[in-house]
C-alpha cells in the first residue's frame, strides 16, 4: 500500500488495468488526475477542443484495437458533452470509460450551484451505460476502477461512466492497486451447440446472418471456418463488414434496409445463423422470416436472443467462443446445395441494383477502396456516399469499418477517425463526411495538426443536410426549411489550420487527391462537390 491522492490512484489503477492513452480536456475538477499524468510517463495525454470529439476519439480507438477508451472530462457541461458519442457506444457495444470529475462531496445533491453542478448527475448516464459509480473516499477508488473494468470487458461490451469528487481528487489516503482479475468468456451449453450443429449440417440451404457482435468478440476467422465447412454464404450487418472478408465467395454483401442479397437469398434459406445480432425489423424492411426457417441466434446478451423474431434455438454466448465450439461439433461435409455459380448471380444482381440507383456513388466507392491498402480503415459518416458504402465498399480485415450503428450520429466520423489513427499509427486512415458533419467537431483539425495524425478527410459537399433536404423535396412539396447550408472554403480552412487541403471534382480526381493525401506527414481534407442525392433508405 502507499500514500496517494485520488488523483494519483485513479491514475495508477488504470496503469494497472493496461490503460495508455486517455482522451480528455482540462478543467478544474480533475487537475490533480491530469497532473499524475503528467507524472507518469507510461500515459499518453490526447488534448481535444470538445469533451464530444473526446469521447469519439476514445470510440475509434476502441473499435479499431480492441481496447478499453478512455475519457476525462470535468463533471457538468464537460460530461454532458459526451453523452452523443456515449449513446453511440452504448448501439455499438464498444467499451468507453468514462471518468467525470464531480463537485465538493459536501455540496452533492444540495443544488447550490455549485461549479459545474448537476444533481444526481450519475442518473443522467443510466440509460447510456452499462454502469456507472460516484466514488466517495480515496481508498475505494482502485477497486471502482477494477468494478468498471469488470462491466468493460464481460458480458456485452458497453460504456461505464465513474465519477470521482474534486475533494476526493485531492486528499490523500493509502491505497493498495492490486492486479486485475483474469476474466473468463461466457461459454455456451454443449447441448445447445450440438443441436446448433444437427441443424446445419442436415439444412439443404443454410444460411449465415452476422452482426457486430463477430467483430467486437474478434471472431471473423471462426465465422468463416464455419461457413467454409459447411458451404454457407453469409450476409452482414453494417456493423458485421469485416466477419467475412468482402471477396469471399460465400460473402454475399451486406443487407441494408430493401437492399443487398437479402431479398434473394433470405426466402431460399431453411436454417440461418444469426450471430452477433438484433435482428432488428427495420433492417428487413419488409422480409420476415418465415414459421417454417429455423433461427440460431448466438448472442452474448440473453435480452437479445429472440427479443425481435422468434428463435427455434437461442445460444448465450460470446461469439468468437460459440463458433469455436461449433466448429468442434461440425462434421466435415453438409447437405448445402448451395452453388458458386448462384451466389455470384446474387452478388451481380445486387451490383446492377445499386448501379441502376447511386452511379456516382459506386464510383467514389470503388475509387477510395482501389487506393486503400487491404488494412486501411474507413469511417463513414451519416452522409450519403457513406450509406451506400455499407452496401458496396469491400471490407477485407476485421475491425477496419466503423458505424454509428442505429444512432446514426451526424458529426462522428472525423473525430472518430482520429482515435482510430491514434490507436493504430501505422495504417491508413480515412473519413467520410458531409459538410454537414465535418463542421460538428472541425476544431479538431488542430488536434490533428498537434498530435501530427495523417488522416484523411473526405468532405462530400452539397451545401445541404442532404438526405433531411431530399425529403422536403420528395415528401413535403419543396418547402425547404432549415436544410440549406453555408460553408467555408474547405481547402483553405483545412490550410489556416496548418493541414494541407485538396478539392476533387470527379472521381478520378479524387483517386489522385487520395494518392496524394496518403503520402503526406499530416491531416489532409479533401473537398468533394457533389449534387443533392438519393439514399439507400429514401429510395423504396
Amino acid at each position: 500500500m502507499s500514500t496517494m491522492t485520488g488523483g494519483e490512484a485513479l491514475v495508477a489503477s488504470l496503469l494497472r488495468e493496461g490503460i495508455r492513452i486517455i482522451f480528455g480536456l482540462p478543467g478544474v475538477q480533475i487537475m490533480e488526475a491530469l497532473d499524475a499524468v503528467y507524472r507518469e510517463p507510461q500515459l499518453r495525454w490526447v488534448s481535444v477542443r470538445h469533451e464530444q470529439t473526446a469521447a469519439f476519439m476514445a470510440y475509434g480507438y476502441a473499435r479499431t484495437t480492441g481496447k478499453i477508451g478512455v475519457v476525462l472530462v470535468v463533471p457538468g457541461p464537460g460530461a454532458l458533452n459526451t453523452t452523443a458519442a456515449l449513446g453511440t457506444a452504448y448501439a455499438t457495444s464498444t467499451p468507453i470509460l468514462l471518468v467525470s470529475g464531480q463537485i465538493e462531496t459536501c455540496h452533492l445533491g444540495r443544488r447550490c450551484g455549485a461549479l459545474h453542478e448537476v444533481t444526481a448527475q450519475v442518473d443522467v448516464f443510466r440509460p447510456l451505460t452499462k454502469w456507472c459509480h460516484c466514488v466517495l473516499k480515496v481508498e475505494d477508488i482502485p477497486s471502482a476502477v477494477r468494478q468498471a473494468m469488470y462491466h468493460l470487458r464481460t458480458g456485452r461490451l458497453r460504456p461505464v461512466e465513474l465519477e470521482i469528487p474534486l475533494d476526493v481528487m485531492r486528499a490523500s489516503a493509502r491505497v493498495d492497486t492490486p492486479e486485475p482479475e483474469p476474466l473468463g468468456l461466457v461459454q455456451p451449453e454443449l447441448s445447445q451447440v450440438q443441436s446448433a450443429a444437427r441443424l446445419l449440417t442436415l439444412a439443404r440451404r443454410p444460411l449465415i446472418w452476422a452482426g457486430g457482435g463477430v467483430i467486437a468478440s474478434d471472431g471473423a476467422k471462426e465465422l468463416t471456418q464455419v461457413a467454409e465447412r459447411l458451404n454457407i454464404p453469409v450476409i452482414t450487418t453494417p456493423e458485421g463488414k469485416g466477419a467475412i472478408r468482402g471477396d469471399h465467395p460465400l460473402s454475399l454483401g451486406v443487407f441494408y434496409y430493401h437492399f443487398g442479397p437479402g431479398r434473394w437469398a433470405l426466402p431460399q434459406a431453411d436454417v440461418i445463423l444469426v450471430v452477433g445480432s438484433r435482428l432488428f425489423p427495420s433492417l428487413g424492411s419488409g422480409l420476415a422470416f418465415q414459421p417454417e426457417q429455423k433461427l440460431i441466434q448466438i448472442d452474448i446478451d440473453p435480452a437479445e436472443v429472440g427479443r425481435n423474431h422468434r428463435v427455434h434455438l437461442g445460444i448465450v454466448s460470446d461469439a468468437r467462443t460459440a463458433l469455436s465450439s461449433l466448429l468442434e461439433a461440425l462434421p466435415d461435409s453438409s447437405h448445402s446445395t448451395w452453388q458458386p455459380g448462384e451466389l455470384e448471380e446474387i452478388r451481380k444482381a445486387v451490383t446492377a441494383e445499386l448501379e441502376e440507383i447511386a452511379p456516382l456513388q459506386l464510383s467514389l466507392l470503388r475509387v477510395i477502396r482501389r487506393e486503400l491498402k487491404e488494412d486501411a480503415i474507413l469511417v463513414p459518416g451519416v452522409t450519403n456516399v457513406a450509406y451506400w458504402g455499407h452496401l458496396a465498399y469491400p471490407v477485407l480485415v476485421p475491425r477496419t469499418y466503423l458505424t454509428s450503428s442505429y444512432f446514426a450520429t451526424l458529426g462522428y466520423s472525423f473525430p472518430t477517425a482520429l482515435g482510430a489513427k491514434i490507436g493504430n499509427p501505422q495504417r491508413q486512415v480515412v473519413s467520410l463526411t458531409g459538410d454537414g458533419g465535418f463542421m460538428y467537431a472541425v476544431s479538431e483539425l488542430a488536434t490533428a495538426v498537434q498530435e501530427e495524425l495523417n488522416v484523411v478527410t473526405i468532405v462530400f459537399v452539397d451545401r445541404a443536410f442532404g438526405a433531411s433536404l431530399h425529403d422536403q423535396q420528395r415528401r413535403f412539396g419543396g418547402r425547404i426549411v432549415g436544410t440549406r447550408l453555408h460553408n467555408p472554403d474547405f481547402v483553405r480552412l483545412a490550410e489556416a489550420f496548418g493541414a494541407c487541403g485538396v478539392r476533387a471534382s470527379s472521381p478520378e480526381e479524387l483517386g489522385r487527391a487520395l494518392r496524394m493525401a496518403l503520402g503526406e506527414n499530416r491531416p489532409t481534407v479533401i473537398e468533394v462537390p457533389v449534387p443533392t442525392m438519393i439514399a439507400p433508405f429514401q429510395s423504396a
